[in-house]
């Protein structure tokens, strides 16, 4: 898969227009869903919703707060060192098998849309912090310097 050439900010509002539209049918679903029926399996299929609709609620925050971050760092209101430093995404906690096995299967559609926007995210955040992620000249400097004693001492050593 090609990575992405830059992220700009067309590519960050369409995101976040997306995001968006994601969450509030998350909100609509994880709202408006009570189990009607009682009993152990209710107990669990309530368990179940419960523990699915905070992981897509989280997830779908994380997602919005990264885009949010961008969307402040285009329009000026955060510095591209204050971006890299607070504005990483988090890694996803994916949905639990037994736990989407009770759901409706529209519920785990709209669970598995959120799981596939965050990974779009983050394969964005990290081609964007690997492409521009550089080390201080310093740095680099006692790298070669080492890189030159390491490979002076191995070919000193060949001649004894």
């Amino acid at each position: 898969m090609a990575r992405a050439v830059d992220i700009n900010e067309p590519i960050i509002e369409a995101l976040y227009c997306e995001a968006l539209v994601l969450a509030d049918e998350v909100r609509a679903v994880f709202d408006l869903s009570p189990v009607q029926s009682t009993g152990g399996e209710a107990e669990f299929l309530r368990m179940a919703l419960s523990t699915e609709g905070l992981k897509t609620t989280t997830r779908m925050m994380h997602i919005l707060a990264w885009l949010l971050n961008h969307r402040a760092y285009y329009s000026g209101e955060l510095s591209e060192f204050q971006l890299r430093r607070h504005g990483r995404l988090p890694p996803d906690r994916p949905g639990d098998r037994s736990n989407l096995a009770m759901l409706e299967p529209a519920t785990c559609e709209l669970i598995a849309e959120t799981e596939a926007l965050h990974a779009r995210i983050a394969r964005l955040d990290r081609a964007w912090r690997d492409r521009f992620e550089m080390q201080p000249a310093a740095v680099l400097r006692l790298r070669e310097r080492l890189q030159e004693r390491i490979l002076s001492s191995s070919s000193d050593s060949g001649r004894f």
